[in-house]
């Protein structure tokens, strides 16, 4: 179980890091059709609204149902309210 855990975490870990990544690239894509202009810049600006988010949206949503399995498969409670009071920090009475 753990070695299947770990597969998938590092699927989920890159699936993640390159739904951020193809986000954080459509600022450039805008940015260009912002330079461009005329008519080019609705078909770019077009292009990424109906083309490209809603893979990057799929995708991401796929990816946090895995990261979901994956904590359900590892007994992790992280998205559970806790009943035990945390212990206190060094610097707290």
């Amino acid at each position: 179980m753990k070695k299947i855990t770990a597969v998938l975490r590092l699927i989920f870990g890159y699936g993640i890091m390159l739904c951020l990544f193809a986000g954080g690239l459509t600022f450039f894509g805008y940015l260009a059709a912002l330079i461009i202009g005329g008519t080019t810049a609705p078909l770019i600006c077009t292009f990424l609204y109906k083309e490209v988010f809603p893979v990057i949206i799929y995708a991401s949503t796929i990816l946090v149902l895995l990261g979901l399995l994956i904590m359900y498969l590892c007994g992790e409670t992280a998205l559970t309210a806790d009943k035990k009071k945390s212990s206190k920090h060094e610097g707290e009475m």
